[in-house]
């Protein structure tokens, strides 16, 4: 088989797995993983998927997902109820990533910096799954459904600083240009802060036809990530490109750039990312040692639901807490790229990251479900009213 044959393989079994999969409120992009997963016990492709030129496919999904984190990233979310919001970020965060540090360090025997990067990474937010199901049960006005747009748009931020932290952890232990890294960064943050300051030039700048707005976008992503690939810096730089153009591009094209990218990064290249995630595990290990998979989903979830409880009792009661903090456990692209990008780079071992994204596969199925469960079951409650 060719690598034009894989992919359609791979295209047509995500299409009709994921079809299955949305009947049970798992996005159907999941699907890919999974087939990633059965790669991972048997992979007769391994010349396709081990290829450069799959692996450059792969990576272009894994930049596209990242470069709308950027671009969807929206402050103003932030301004309403911010201190709670704040708080709730903080401490959420706060809890996992001092109980996830603790399993990756005693467990995994990793230092204290990496096993705080690495805890943290998957801390963070998959809030995109729960949106369909908060648009279903009308919840996305409530103070619930806020609550986790927020709290989901402030963790946003801590996946950029997350970013920023392994990008210079892999840069300082690949031995490169240390001023070239720098350069890197610093000529990212300058790009990033000429798009906003000159926010109004840019939008005056007309465009003949829509072909070529989204011409000029597809420019800002690769210049970014270009500049972004001399310093080892590729996520973080698709970050702030899809900041920069949500600054430059005129805001009533927003929408239609949000709807072209996206159309673009699910319908060609996420899926390959998310097969080359799935078939990079080592599920041997997985097997042999099931129970490290329980203990990183019971801390991740305990941390999730405490912190919540914690700072949303108040606010949302008792049972709006405790579905928050559900509804906070679900982890998607950004968190598994983290991981992902660790490993690549030699920073974690097949281990630790096989064990994580198996956890992810568990969240998949069990949020979802038991957040409709009891969403609907605690309907009357004052958090869940518009």
């Amino acid at each position: 088989m060719n690598l034009f044959l894989f992919i359609a393989a791979v295209f047509i079994i995500t299409l009709l797995a994921g079809q299955l999969l949305e009947k049970i409120r798992v996005p159907w992009i999941f699907a890919a993983l999974l087939v990633g997963t059965v790669l991972a016990v048997y992979n007769p492709f391994t010349d396709i998927t081990t290829s450069p030129t799959f692996e450059t496919l792969a990576r272009l999904g894994m930049y596209f997902l990242l470069f709308l984190v950027g671009f969807e990233l929206n402050l103003n979310q932030l301004r309403q109820k911010r201190s709670f919001i704040i708080r709730s970020v903080l401490c959420i965060i706060a809890l996992e990533g001092l109980l996830g540090s603790l399993v990756v360090h005693f467990v995994f025997d990793y230092g204290w910096l990496v096993s705080g990067l690495v805890a943290l990474s998957f801390a963070t937010v998959g809030e995109a799954i729960l949106v369909p199901i908060l648009h279903e049960f009308r919840l996305i006005n409530t103070s619930l459904g806020q609550a986790i747009i927020g709290i989901g748009t402030g963790d946003d931020l801590i996946e950029i600083l997350l970013l920023l932290v392994a990008t210079i952890l892999v840069g300082a232990g690949s031995g490169g240009n240390v001023l070239l890294i720098i350069g890197s960064l610093g000529m990212l943050i300058l790009l990033t802060l000429g798009f906003a300051l000159f926010r109004k030039e840019a939008k005056q700048f007309k465009f003949a036809s829509i072909e070529t707005l989204f011409l000029f976008v597809l420019f800002i992503f690769f210049v970014f990530i270009g500049v972004g690939e001399y310093g080892e810096a590729a996520p973080l730089a698709a970050i702030l490109a899809g900041v920069s153009v949500r600054y430059s591009v005129p805001r009533q094209r927003l929408e239609f750039i949000d709807n072209e990218v996206k159309s673009l990064a699910y319908g060609l290249f996420a899926p390959l990312f998310f097969v080359w995630i799935g078939a990079s595990m080592n599920v041997e290990y997985l097997f042999s040692f099931p129970l490290l998979i329980l203990l990183v989903v019971a801390v991740s979830k305990g941390a999730k639901l405490m912190g919540s409880y914690i700072t949303g009792r108040k606010e949302l009661g008792k049972h709006g807490a405790i579905l928050l903090g559900i509804g906070l456990s679900v982890r998607f692209s950004t968190s598994i790229i983290i991981v992902k990008f660790l490993f690549d780079n030699g920073i974690i071992g097949q281990d630790i990251y096989s064990v994580i994204i198996a956890s992810s596969i568990v969240f998949k199925f069990i949020v979802p479900t038991l957040f409709s469960f009891l969403s609907s079951r605690w309907s009357g409650e004052p958090a869940l009213q518009g």
